[in-house]
């Protein structure tokens, strides 16, 4: 029995590796099919897309927004859905659930957010975009993940495992922060009738439903009073994801959180994510030079993925190592190790729309872009050559 229950973790986490992989290829092609239709005659067409305007009405209730914020209040809210899922699970009873397990990922993970914040606020300090802090603390798994896949077998799974916890733990800070620091003028009545919503949630589970209908359709509903109440609609999602049963299974034994979660891979790693980054990675070009990168905004966000990213994951985590609290990662060597730490700093989707909750303004736009895309291709590319030409054999693994 024990024998089946590892052989199913180890085929769960294949899986899951290679979706994400094979979704961050995915997520590179549409980013650079957007900075294409930003640089040629595409562009006004693709302007024109993403602000179509899209309403809907149910009597005297209207919501009307235009493509763009559909993308990133909606769709991303699925994202965030499918991210409380999987911290719900590692915490449960996955690679967060027991202080061994935890200990190195989230120490690294809150390096690798404290740092990079550090040094924006740095170069930032003294003007107006120092409300972006947040923007270079965010990884995103899909992408860093794609580039793993490049690499083959020359990467030990334990590095891949470690690299899914530390953007969990990454992706469960960027949640906080979201709800803390970037929410508009609060509605009291919203935010009552949300909370109805969140207490029929905690009751469906505690009753042990375990269809995933009910939780689907209060969730819905729990995100049309998030979307109003000024707290950021995504963070519905989250919420919606904690009250998923994992505990209770159905008549033939399976969990509605991992079903939902089985469910919604696909349809995040080649859907939502992709037309996300499609619709948020436009940047054009014209008039720009590389002195551009040097103004406050992109420099800070750059510098805080790549060098934020490293020396905080790294350094972190050799801090726990060295003080005997964490061990590096089964069959892994320091420099593999630092490339993985690298990797870290391809923020993309996540820094991106975080980056869209930090700036309404239209002339925000191609700096945090720019910024975005120069840290997480510098950290790409860093990641990969470290990986690539990193001894395979393990230095102090265990």
């Amino acid at each position: 029995m024990i024998g089946n229950a590892l052989r199913n973790t180890a085929d769960s986490i294949s899986d899951f590796l290679a979706r994400e992989s094979a979704g961050g290829l995915l997520l590179g092609a549409t980013a650079a099919l957007a900075l294409i239709c930003s640089n040629t005659p595409l562009r006004v067409a693709y302007d024109a897309l993403l602000q179509i305007p899209v309403e809907i009405r149910v009597g005297s209730f209207v919501l009307a927004k235009p493509l763009l914020l559909w993308i990133n209040d909606g769709l991303m809210a699925i994202f965030f859905l499918l991210i409380g899922l999987e911290v719900k699970r590692e915490v449960v009873e996955g690679e967060l659930s027991t202080p061994a397990q935890v200990v190195l990922p989230v120490v690294a993970g809150v390096g690798g957010m404290v740092l990079p914040a550090l040094v924006f606020f740095f170069i930032n300090r003294d003007g107006v975009a120092l409300n972006g802090w947040a923007i270079p603390t965010a990884t995103d798994i899909a992408f860093a993940l794609g580039i793993l896949s490049l690499l083959g077998d020359r990467v030990p799974v334990s590095l891949k495992i470690f690299l899914t916890a530390v953007a969990i733990a990454d992706d469960l800070g960027a949640i906080v922060i979201i709800a803390l620091f970037y929410t508009a003028d609060l509605s009291l009545s919203m935010l009552i009738l949300a909370a109805i919503a969140i207490a029929l949630l905690a009751a469906l589970n505690l009753l042990k439903v375990t269809r995933i209908a009910p939780y689907v359709i209060v969730g819905v509903i729990l995100w049309v009073f998030v979307l109003k109440s000024g707290v950021h609609a995504t963070l519905a999602g989250v919420a919606a994801a904690f009250a998923v049963p994992l505990k209770t299974t159905d008549a033939e034994g399976h969990a509605p959180l991992h079903r939902l979660e089985h469910s919604l891979h696909p349809w995040v790693a080649f859907g939502v994510l992709p037309i996300f980054a499609f619709a948020n990675a436009g940047v054009s070009f014209a008039g720009i030079t590389l002195a551009a990168l040097s103004e406050p905004l992109p420099l800070g966000i750059a510098a805080g993925l790549f060098a934020g990213k490293f020396v905080g994951v790294c350094g972190a985590s050799a801090v726990m190592i060295g003080l005997g609290r964490a061990k590096l990662p089964v069959g892994a060597s320091w420099p593999q190790f630092a490339g993985v730490a690298a990797l870290c700093g391809v923020g993309f989707t996540m820094s991106l729309f975080i980056g869209s909750l930090a700036f309404e303004g239209p002339e925000y736009f191609t700096p945090i872009r720019l910024g975005v895309i120069a840290g997480s291709l510098l950290s790409g590319i860093t990641g990969y050559l470290l990986l690539r030409f990193a001894p395979r054999h393990s230095i102090g693994g265990v």
